[in-house]
């Protein structure tokens, strides 16, 4: 739920859009199997389908990092997702209100558009499945994320299972990117490179480059403004997170 965006219900539209986005990635994954024939080409479709689910969380932790820190609801293209971002940190739990159409069709639209010109293309079993596979767990990013926000009660037994081995960002990692100065654990796939990027500083170095060269500062150097205070509770019930006992959660 973004700051001006107050919409939790899907439309025709999203589902149609969902639906689209969902259509050509599997139809680019089924092309990639059809032209596989050999021991060797199945071997390049796992390594490729490893590369995208790897890449896929860097990505998503590059984009939310730059929505979290530059921009807002007037930047041109991204203002809506700026918005959005903006207005999940004020209100957390409502993502898990979204519908699901509604919570990842801004996403499956452009993947939709942009996968479509491949499926006409000669096959690549390895471009296909890494653009299939990197692109699906984009658009999935936002109900991993909205998965990161629920306790177990409320999830099945199989997404818990997934993010309690790492597959799926956890519910403990992701709720240490909402304290102040919400500068870690950008990543929202598996969470995988959330550690890494942390620990070597890769977004602060980055942060310091633009403001070198560019004279922008980035949200997280500031004081927390009233739109990023969080309103109310972490969680819908009224009761607030506790990283140290999630995992019980």
């Amino acid at each position: 739920m973004g700051l001006s965006d107050t919409s939790l219900e899907s439309t025709m539209e999203h589902r149609l859009w969902v639906g689209a986005g969902a259509a050509s990635v599997m139809g680019l994954l089924a092309k990639a199997v059809t032209a596989s024939h050999s021991p060797e080409d199945a071997a390049v479709i796992c390594v490729s389908a490893l590369a995208a689910y790897s890449l896929s969380d860097l990505g998503t932790g590059v984009y939310h990092w730059g929505v979290d820190n530059y921009g807002d609801a007037k930047t041109p293209v991204f203002g809506s997702q700026i918005d959005a971002f903006q207005g999940h940190h004020k209100r957390p739990w409502t993502i898990t209100k979204r519908q699901f159409a509604n919570n990842i069709h801004a996403i499956a639209r452009p993947v939709a558009l942009f996968l479509a010109p491949f499926l006409a293309l000669p096959s690549n079993p390895a471009l296909d499945t890494f653009l299939g596979l990197f692109l699906g767990f984009v658009v999935m990013s936002q109900q991993f994320h909205a998965w990161s926000h629920m306790k177990k009660s409320q999830l099945p037994p199989l997404v818990i299972a997934l993010q309690d081995r790492g597959i799926l960002v956890s519910r403990k990692m992701h709720g240490a990117h909402h304290r102040s100065p919400y500068d870690i654990n950008y990543c929202i796939v598996s969470g995988l490179w959330n550690p890494f990027l942390d620990k070597n500083r890769i977004f602060p170095s980055l942060e310091a480059f633009i403001h070198s060269n560019y004279g922008v500062a980035p949200r997280s150097w500031a004081e927390t403004q009233p739109e990023w205070l969080q309103e109310g509770s972490y969680f819908e019930d009224g009761s607030e997170i506790n990283l140290e006992q999630q995992q019980q959660q």
